[in-house]
């Protein structure tokens, strides 16, 4: 199909906003309701999307009615939905994120084992990945079917992975094919050992893991900044939005915005503050579904 295939998480985000959280034992209204296409590997796909891209899942959802809900919207942003696998007997992840005042924000996720990608369902997709331009890891899903998106993908395409994990033969795997890599700052501490304690210390990470095979990596800093690092080079990015609504989904379109911009050949810099105002423009607003716009993304972007 060519384009970008997301391999990861797919469910039913149900958005809760409330003026205040309530102490244990209490109750509160809530202000507003919405029930959306959510996790990780879904909102990386739409943000891919709503950037230009063609996009694609690769995924595993629930036959019951929410999995039916889930494909049908996804179908609906445009995204191929052919690698999605539909399990019998399995509930499709529920992912209710709690928004209240800037700054409070509780997430409950209910992901079931029965919908993580297992290797058979990776395989089954082993077309769908071989033609792709680039593919978007979620580190989050098992390590054998991590290692089996890896076999499966192209020599020349473009492997963004994101996260850390946790079998160390697989983190090898990952840092000796990917491109780039995305991490926050426990994942930063799964891959090279030690969380950085500041922004220097993150550099210094990224030099790090630079030296390890990826040709960008960028990486969540402790003081409200990403770091972007390639051979020659980095920015340092402060949070374009110091107070978020909700953080839920900016790590996604951050990955979103860094993958299509280095599919189309910009330059690490400049995929980097893509990246970094789709994320701002995400957690602006409550729920992780991305809004993306390419022309708001490129003409926001600050200048290097």
């Amino acid at each position: 199909m060519g384009g970008i295939v997301v391999v990861g998480q797919v469910g039913r985000d149900l958005v809760l906003e409330v003026d205040g959280v309530p102490p244990e034992g209490g109750a509160a209204p809530v202000r507003r309701r919405r029930e959306l296409l959510g996790g990780k590997g879904a909102n990386q796909a739409v943000g891919c999307r709503q950037l230009g891209a063609r996009a694609a899942l690769v995924a595993v959802v629930g036959a019951d009615a929410a999995g039916a809900d889930a494909l049908a919207a996804a179908a609906a942003d445009g995204i191929d939905v052919t690698g999605v696998v539909r399990r019998d007997g399995a509930a499709t992840a529920l992912l209710v994120d709690v928004v209240g005042p800037p700054g409070v924000r509780r997430l409950l996720e209910d992901v079931p084992e029965e919908v993580l990608l297992r290797p058979d369902d990776v395989r089954a997709a082993a077309a769908l990945l071989g033609g792709a331009d680039a593919v978007l890891l979620q580190l989050q899903q098992p390590g054998p079917s991590v290692a089996e998106a890896l076999r499966a993908v192209a020599p020349g395409s473009l492997v963004v992975a994101d996260g850390a994990p946790d079998d160390e033969r697989v983190r090898e795997l990952v840092l000796d094919r990917a491109d780039a890599v995305r991490a926050d700052t426990a994942e930063t501490a799964a891959l090279t050992g030690r969380a950085p304690g500041d922004t220097a210390g993150t550099v210094r990470a990224a030099r790090e893991l630079l030296g390890r095979g990826p040709r960008v990596v960028a990486l969540a800093s402790p003081e409200g900044a990403d770091v972007v690092a390639w051979p020659g080079g980095h920015v340092v990015l402060p949070h374009l939005e110091p107070d978020p609504v909700d953080p839920t989904g900016g790590g996604d379109a951050f990955v979103a915005a860094l993958a299509v911009g280095l599919l189309h050949g910009e330059e690490p810099g400049t995929a980097a503050r893509w990246a970094a105002v789709a994320s701002a423009q995400v957690a602006g607003t409550a729920g992780g579904r991305p809004g993306l716009s390419p022309e708001l993304v490129r003409r926001q972007a600050p200048r290097g």
